[in-house]
Parts: C-alpha cells; structure tokens; sequence
C-alpha cells in the first residue's frame, strides 16, 4: 500500500488519501485538484474536452499519421503479423477513416456511436465531433499478443493535390489534436518516392504541435532506392520537415522497408535492421513509461488550465459594468499579445505555456466577456500546490512501483522474431562472430598476425607492452578504446601478450574498426585455447 502525501508528524496528508497506484492517484488528483479550475474557466470549450477514468486507466496508444499509400495499414499487419478487422490495404486512399486497432477475446468491429458510450474505452469525448466522424471510425479488436500492451490508431490517408480541396465532413486536425494529447507515441510515415508535404499534412502537423516529444519519423519503404538516392531522399525529408515542425532539435528518423517481403535493395539491409530494432525497442518501452506519460500531460494540462484561467479573469476585469461592452470586447480581443504579455510579467508565466493567439482571438468572438468568472485564487493556490507537492510524491511512486513490479515490455507479431536466434540484430557479427564455430575464429587470420607479432622482438614468446603499444597505435583508434582492448587479449594478467593474446588484440581492433561495440568481458568463444578461462587484467600500458 503506497500512501499519498506524509506530514511531518504521520502517514496521511490533510484529506487522509491513499492510493495503491499512480494511475489511481493521477485519477484522483485530477478530477479533485485540476478539474474544478477547469470547468470554472471554460478550459474544456476552448481547449480539451475534460479527461474521464478511461484516460487514466487505458493501455499506450501509437498514433500513425501520413499520406496515402505511405503503408500505415500494411505498418500495423507486420507488427502484430495478422490481417484485423476492418483492414483495407492499396496503392489508393483505402482506410477512410479512424481505426483504433485493441485487444479483444473475441474478433470483430464496434462501429464509432456504439463506441463512445463504452465508459471502458477512452473515446468518449470524440462524440463532439458528430455523425460525420463517428461513422468513419471504428475499434477493431482482436486476441492478438502485441495488442496486450499496446493500441494502435490507423487513420485515414492525409490528401494531397486536387483531392485535399474536398471536404471530409468534421475536422480533421482537432481529431487529430484530440489524439494527439492522449496518445504516447506518434508516428508520421513518408514513402520513399512521395516525400511532398501537402497543405493538409502540414496542417495535420500542425495540430500536433505541442507533443513533439511524441513524434517519431518513419522513412518507410527506403528499400525501394539505392544508397546515393536514399542520401537525397533523407535530406530532402529533413529539409521539408524543417519547414513544418517548428523545433531547433532535430526530429528522429528511421529508415526502413516495413512489411513482410524481400527487400528490393538489399545493400543497405544492416542499416535496416538496426534502424527497425530501434524503432520496435522505443515502441517497447511504452508500457514501462505510460505512468510517467500521462503524469507529464497532466502537468502540462495543469499549466495551460492555469494560463487560460488567468487570461479569462484578465479580460472580465476589463469589461465595463453598463455600457461599452462590445466595443470592449473588440478592443480586448484586438490586444491579446500584448495582454499576453502583461501576464507574462504579472505571474512570471513562461510565453510558451500560453495558447495559440490567433486560436484563441477566433474563439473569444462567440463569448460573452462580462459572464466570464473573477479570478479565485483558492482555486489556482490549489493547483500550484499539486503541482509543488504531490506531483513530486507521484514520481517517487513512480520508482517504486517500477522496481517492486516487472517492467511490461511489449512483445508478440513482429516484436518476437527480432530478439533471439541467428536472425537476431547483431548474430554471428561484430563480438559474436564465431560463437557457434568449431574453431577458434582469430585462428582464420592469425598467420598475418603472427607475421607482426615477431617483427616486435618478442622474448621468450612475448612482446612487451610498449612494443604492442606502437603496433596497436596504428589503428589510430583512442587511448581510451585501445586499453579496453589490452585488458580484454591480455588474459593471463601477466602485461604481456604472447602470440595468441596479440592475435586477440588485432581482432578486436578489427572488429571495433567495423563499427562494432566492444563487451565488457571477454566471450569464453574468444577465449584463445592456450589460455582457459579468462580474467580482468592489470593496468595497461596504453
């Protein structure tokens, strides 16, 4: 039993709350400390329809973005390695609509209206964006391993041309901001040979705006050009992501050919690999992080609540008692920047926790300035508090429950075949290269070793380390990299290599020359047989 907030003298805070879990108390101290400033100042007209239990209580969600035909459907069939309900794949615009793709015992589709009035599902709120919507969104369940731990969002292929001019029927940016703000990863897709970003791309961009610690990039289809036009095709991705997303760190990109079928290149086919284990591995980590996921939004929430709360009260201060209003509204509306600005300096607000001028100049028309609520104070010092105190108690729940409790790692479909084995990333190369070998694998090239090894002078069979300092030199590899080197071929701990310990040495040169990693310890396959067992060696000379 995990308690809330201690006081100095006792296990309870003030209300003698305790919660067993953080998704429990994150539960808890929204809808008591950050709800009621919300509903008091409108936040959820202007902002964010109000977060409800199945927020709080829902698996990771990957959200998948981009252009049609750039294989977000065909994406999600090679992850969980089945075809789901629902699914459509083709070189057209076939996915239509949203589909959330979830775990189920039984297959089948819950059509969008029966859907959000499931108080057990987190889509309840997207009943405001209407039948338009709702009939062009469904769940896809499924019994499917991978689902277990995670959800996935298909959404409709984003236009470009002539066909973005027509309209979709709701709007399709504040769906996808709606997501956006409760899913834990977003995943924007590019083909290889369609790499324009289109005004409704750019708009969809847009709307994620704020999440960009959600947003992964994915090069897919990368197979189907050779090594000097995917160093275009890479650039010029950056180059016109650079344009739409707005941050000074640049945005990470995996390049890859995602689907179940031989690669069209397959020179560049290690880079795929290592790229795809580090995307499936930052995929994997969700469920470990959705905890602390969810307390960074509702912090961030809690912010933006607070802002909008002060710039509401600002504007009813303004407003006359009798007469004027309307020319007041028009005036204060007008001055927003600059009344942002007045706020800035009056709470000591950061500007980037304030919203969209423009936005907000927009919504500002349709509201009645004198109806607005003064500010309470009570209200904001209650929020403040949370955000001082019992969000810092949250954390330290947070490590507590990681280490009491087995990290949930997302596995199953694609995320099984890419782990163990021979087709494993890494098998049989770098430092593993000739685990499952007969023979000793240094021993393939030791004559040209041993042809060095006794042009250093050796003495009764071995060289010193200052003679194999200067040969080992020559790699111009660092000092740091080379006495790991040292440690790892000098396996008798004598500060001397004989013939077999040198021949060690050059091959792990050889081996981190090949971009590979060096281990720790020595593997007993590398262990040379003149030399059983293996052990730390002394200082180095190098």
């Amino acid at each position: 039993m995990f308690s809330w907030v201690k006081q100095e003298h006792g296990s309870h805070n003030k209300e003698g709350e305790m919660y067993q879990t953080v998704t429990e108390g994150l539960q808890t101290l929204y809808s008591k400390k950050l709800l009621p400033l919300e509903e008091t100042y409108l936040f959820h007209d202007f902002h964010s329809p109000a977060l409800e239990p199945a927020d709080f209580q829902s698996k990771p969600m990957v959200l998948l973005v981009g252009q049609y035909s750039t294989g977000k459907t065909t994406f999600i069939r090679y992850l969980l390695e089945q075809d789901f309900p629902g699914m459509r794949i083709g070189p057209e615009p076939t996915t239509d609509g949203f589909i959330a793709v979830m775990y189920g015992e039984n297959e089948g589709v819950v059509p969008g209206n029966a859907l959000v009035v499931d108080s057990k599902k987190p889509f309840r709120k997207l009943n405001a964006f209407g039948n338009a919507f709702l009939n062009r969104f469904i769940c896809s369940q499924m019994p499917n391993q991978v689902l277990q731990s995670i959800s996935i969002i298909d959404t409709p292929g984003i236009l470009s041309g002539e066909k973005q001019r027509i309209s979709r029927g709701y709007d399709f940016a504040e769906v996808l901001r709606w997501f956006g703000e409760r899913v834990d990863r977003i995943i924007l897709l590019f083909d290889a040979h369609k790499l324009d970003i289109s005004d409704e791309f750019s708009e969809a961009i847009r709307a994620l705006k704020g999440q960009d610690d959600k947003i992964r990039v994915v090069l897919n289809k990368a197979d189907q050009v050779d090594t000097q036009q995917l160093m275009r095709v890479y650039g010029a991705l950056m180059w016109s992501l650079g344009k739409v997303i707005n941050t000074p760190e640049v945005v990470r990109v995996y390049l890859g050919s995602f689907w179940a079928k031989p690669l069209q290149n397959t020179e560049n086919r290690r880079l795929f690999e290592a790229e795809s284990q580090d995307l499936f591995r930052d995929i994997q980590s969700l469920p470990r992080n959705a905890a602390l996921r969810k307390l960074n939004d509702l912090i961030k929430r809690a912010r933006l609540a607070k802002v909008h709360a002060y710039i509401i009260s600002y504007l009813k201060k303004e407003m006359p008692t009798l007469f004027g209003r309307e020319k007041k509204k028009e005036e204060l509306i007008m001055r927003l920047p600059e009344i942002y600005t007045i706020l800035q300096r009056e709470h000591h607000i950061s500007a980037g926790d304030f919203p969209n001028v423009n936005k907000m100049q927009d919504m500002l028309q349709h509201y009645d300035f004198h109806k607005f609520p003064s500010l309470k104070m009570k209200l904001i010092e209650s929020v403040d508090k949370m955000l001082a105190t019992k969000i810092a108690v949250l954390m330290a729940m947070i490590r507590e429950e990681e280490s009491k409790q087995p990290a949930p790692f997302v596995s199953g479909g694609a995320f099984e075949g890419s782990q163990d084995g021979p087709f494993g990333q890494g098998y049989g190369e770098g430092i593993s290269a000739g685990a499952d070998a007969e023979d000793w694998i240094v021993s393939r090239d030791k004559h040209r070793y041993d042809e060095i090894f006794y042009t250093l002078m050796p003495v009764n069979g071995k060289i010193t380390g200052v003679n194999a300092k200067k040969e080992m030199m020559n790699s111009r590899l660092p000092n740091t990299v080379l006495g790991k080197i040292w440690k790892l071929a000098d396996c008798d701990q004598d500060g001397m290599l004989d013939d077999d310990e040198f021949a060690l040495a050059q091959h792990l040169i050889k081996i981190k020359l090949e971009g590979y990693e060096l281990p720790s310890e020595l593997p007993d396959h590398l262990v040379p047989p003149s030399h059983p067992g293996g052990a730390a060696a002394p200082q180095s000379p190098l």
